[in-house]
Formats: C-alpha cells, sequence, structure tokens
C-alpha cells in the first residue's frame, strides 16, 4: 500500500484507474450515529441526569461552560462508543452528534477538554469551593445507591425472587498507584473489584486492594442491597449465589438470621472427598463399563461443619464425577432444604448459572475498559470504575428494552457498538432539529427503527 501522509491527505494505491486519497477534514459528521439510540434510552430513564445528581458542584455558575451533567454524560457516551481514554476527547469534543446528545444548546459549541474532564476524578473527597481547580466531589454513597435504583426503576412490578451473584475479578496494575499489590493467585499486581449483580443488571462495582480475601466487604455489600431491595420491594425473594471464596460463616449466618438463601460453592478438602470415596469409585466404574471416557456424575447429600471455621452444620451436596482419567469432585453449600431444591437441581440449575456473571464482567473489563485504573488514587479508580459501569448500565438498558425480541438481544456491549454505535452520519443542524443522515446501506438501518419504536413505548420510571 502506498501512502503519502501529510497534514491534510493521504494517499493510497489507486482503485482502477482512479486515485483513492483520504483527509479528515469533513466537518459535522460523526463515527457513532448510534449514540441517538442511547440518548433515547437514557432520556426514558433519565439515567445520567440521576447519575449526575451524584456529583456536588463548588463552581462559580457563572464561570461555568460544562455543567456536571455534561461532563458526565461527555464522559459515559464516550465510554460506551469504545473510546476509554481522556485524551480521546482532545478531538471527540467537536463531535456535533456528541455535543447534542450531552445537551449543548449549541451542537457547534466545543465539549470539555480531556484535562476538564480529568476534575471529575482528581477532585478530593474534602474539596471546598476555596479549591483553585478541583471543586466536583462525588458522593460514593449516592453513586452506589444509584445502581440499586436503576435495577429497581427497570422493573415496573417487583420480581417475585432476586439472586445475587458475587464474584472477585483481578484488575491488573502496571504503574505505582495507591493500594498496590502482588496477587499471588493471579500472578500480577492488581485490584480486586468486587461485583454484584441480580441477572444482567449491575448492582455493585467496589474497586478494593488485593491483599485482601475474596469476601472481604462483601457482608457490608449484600447487607446493603437487602436493606434497599426490601425497601421497595418487601416480599422479593432473594437469594445469593458465589463460588467457594464467599463461603464464610460470617455471611452464611447473617444470611440465616435474615431470611436470605444462599448456594456457595465449597473449596475440596481430603474429609469432603472421603465422604463420598465410595460415589467416586462408582462413577468411575459406570463409566469404564458403560460409556468409556464419558464423564459420570453422582450426587450426594452432606451435612457438613469446618473444625474451626463454621459456627454450625449445614447442608453439602457433593458431586462425584469420573471425567475419563481423573476424578472431579464438587461441592456446594447452601440454606435451600431438600425438599426444596433436590442435590442435582441445586447444582446443575442453580449454581452453575452463576458462571454468565463472568460474561458480564468480561463485558465490563473487555468492552466497556472497567480496568483503566491508571490514575494514581483509589478514589479516582473507583470513580473510573463507576463511569465504566454506568456505561455497561446504559447498555443494558437498550437490551432490554429497545433490543428485545431482537437478534441482538443478548449481544455483548463490544457486539453492540460494533453494529449499532459505530454508524457513519452527516450531522446538519438548524433552529429547531438535529438531523442525522446514516448510510442507506447500513445493514442496521431497519433495526435503528425497530428500536426507537420500541423504547418509545417504555413508560418513563416514577
Amino acid at each position: 500500500m502506498k501512502t503519502d501522509c501529510s497534514a491534510k491527505q493521504v494517499e493510497f494505491e489507486g482503485v482502477g484507474p482512479r486515485k483513492l486519497v483520504a483527509s479528515f477534514d469533513a466537518e459535522h459528521i460523526t463515527s457513532d450515529g448510534g449514540l441517538a439510540l442511547l440518548h433515547e434510552v437514557d432520556r426514558r430513564f433519565g439515567l445520567l441526569r440521576k447519575f449526575a445528581a451524584c456529583f456536588t458542584d463548588h463552581r462559580a455558575s457563572e464561570l461555568i461552560h460544562h455543567k456536571v451533567e455534561e461532563l458526565v454524560r461527555q464522559r459515559v457516551f464516550g465510554i460506551a462508543c469504545g473510546y476509554e481514554d481522556l485524551v480521546d476527547h482532545a478531538a471527540l469534543r467537536e463531535d456535533p452528534l456528541l455535543a447534542a446528545v450531552v445537551g449543548k444548546a449549541d451542537p457547534a459549541q466545543k465539549l470539555a477538554s480531556p484535562s476538564t474532564l480529568n476534575r471529575l476524578e482528581l477532585t478530593p473527597a474534602d474539596a471546598t469551593a476555596q479549591a483553585r481547580y478541583r471543586k466536583v466531589v462525588y458522593d460514593a454513597q449516592a453513586i452506589e445507591r444509584f445502581f440499586v435504583d436503576a435495577f429497581l426503576e427497570a422493573h415496573p412490578k417487583p420480581l417475585r425472587e432476586v439472586v445475587l451473584d458475587l464474584d472477585a475479578t483481578d484488575d491488573p496494575i502496571h504503574g505505582t498507584q495507591e493500594g498496590r499489590f502482588f496477587h499471588g493467585y493471579y500472578g500480577n499486581y492488581c485490584y480486586l473489584p468486587l461485583y454484584i449483580f441480580a441477572g444482567d443488571f449491575l448492582l455493585c462495582a467496589k474497586l478494593r486492594t488485593s491483599d485482601v480475601d475474596a469476601a472481604a466487604g462483601a457482608l457490608e455489600e449484600v447487607q446493603r442491597l437487602v436493606a434497599h431491595i426490601r425497601e421497595r420491594w418487601p416480599t422479593t425473594r432473594l437469594v445469593l449465589r458465589a463460588d467457594s471464596g464467599f463461603a464464610r460463616d460470617e455471611l452464611m449466618t447473617w444470611c440465616e438470621q435474615n431470611g436470605v438463601d444462599y448456594v456457595f460453592g465449597l473449596a475440596r478438602n481430603k474429609r469432603l472427598e472421603g465422604m463420598i470415596a465410595a460415589d467416586l469409585e462408582l462413577v468411575r466404574e459406570v463409566s469404564r463399563e458403560e460409556r468409556e471416557g464419558a464423564p459420570t456424575r453422582a450426587y450426594r447429600e452432606l451435612r457438613y461443619q469446618t473444625r474451626d471455621s463454621w459456627t454450625r452444620e449445614r447442608r453439602v451436596v457433593a458431586k462425584a464425577e469420573w471425567l475419563g482419567d481423573k476424578h472431579n469432585p464438587r461441592f456446594v453449600v447452601t440454606s435451600f432444604s431438600e425438599a426444596q431444591h433436590l442435590a442435582r437441581a441445586l447444582y446443575e440449575e442453580l449454581y452453575c448459572a452463576r458462571g454468565d456473571m463472568e460474561n458480564r464482567i468480561k463485558e465490563q473489563q473487555l468492552g466497556l475498559f472497567a480496568d483503566r485504573t491508571s490514575a494514581h488514587t483509589m478514589r479516582a479508580n473507583q470513580l473510573r470504575l463507576w463511569f465504566a459501569s454506568v456505561a455497561y448500565v446504559l447498555l443494558n438498558l437498550l437490551r432490554h428494552f429497545g433490543l428485545k425480541g431482537s437478534e441482538l438481544e443478548r449481544a455483548q456491549a463490544g457486539t453492540l457498538r460494533l453494529k449499532l454505535l459505530k454508524v457513519a452520519a452527516l450531522v446538519r443542524v438548524s433552529v429547531r432539529r438535529v438531523v442525522l443522515s446514516l448510510s442507506a446501506a447500513a445493514p442496521v438501518r431497519d433495526l435503528f427503527a425497530r428500536i426507537a419504536e420500541q423504547l418509545r413505548t417504555v413508560p418513563a420510571p416514577s
């Protein structure tokens, strides 16, 4: 490929008898025409307005060019469209469609610069109007409530049951950030954020240092979520689900005392394996005789208590499995009785379903850049994690209400961005309208109209 690069034009190999040249000189064009869809979702649910209300602005109003809500919209819409770094906004601030959905009265007006956006993250918690530059303070508790409210308001009627999935994951650190620790299991320096989801609705994204147990702080977060949900939905049944890192006596005891059911993975040990030794041998023999090489499973009910860490005996369901060349025993501990969930159904249908939460975490980190925690302080990096989380909530609402019944109803964030948001459009602004001219050859043109129609029918939350 031949290129002749200059500030104005890039020249490529010819196309037949014609030259092929490119230049970045087209004004009033956006590469993110799908922002119109996100704007409609946000407008229906008031999502970013409510998120912006979690910030206190100590700036002098007469000197402000960019309101807090505009800054928040610019940051979240940018992440949703794939612009994870603040430096991207040096050019994005001239995007006319982004300016329109951010809320600028004149879409030709430039948006906030990277340095202005950066003040949201770098403002300390005790900043006042006397601070020189950084005066926009976020309220952590208000933001935590915001995510739960977004989940509740997305459901016009209380759900009969809500399963809360808990998990921790590594967020690698490549600098000298505050709270930097080496985690032996993951083999790197990282943070260890705690996530809690209800289905595909994100309820909690808590940044933590990695020098703690996976369940550190989980009880406090569960107590907060349960109280918040029960305040609005007092009759809803609540269930906790997590891997063995959360099978802690403190958390299980609290659940038992407060009417919350749970099913947690349980790390295997010699005592547990000894209790199902006969089952392990049986499944191996069955596999050899009937289905050579195929997995063979059997389930057994156990009553189990650790020697030191548990305060009482609990129901444990054991899975004895032969994989063709080795045993693969697995265990879960639960508050459910056998009458409520038989052993096989408890493990295969209820517990194993928690694996879908890992897809939601991948969306957060791979699709929405939740691991871009390169600021120096934990406070700033927590806000970065929350910006990515709000972008996830926005896209998830688009999935639930705009894409229901379509082929993209279960698509992940990266796919939604590629197929729906990255649509080039010519932007024309008049006194009364902002007009987008999208490509007539766009494969999603029919889907665009369908999404807009479905979103129009969504009742605004109270």
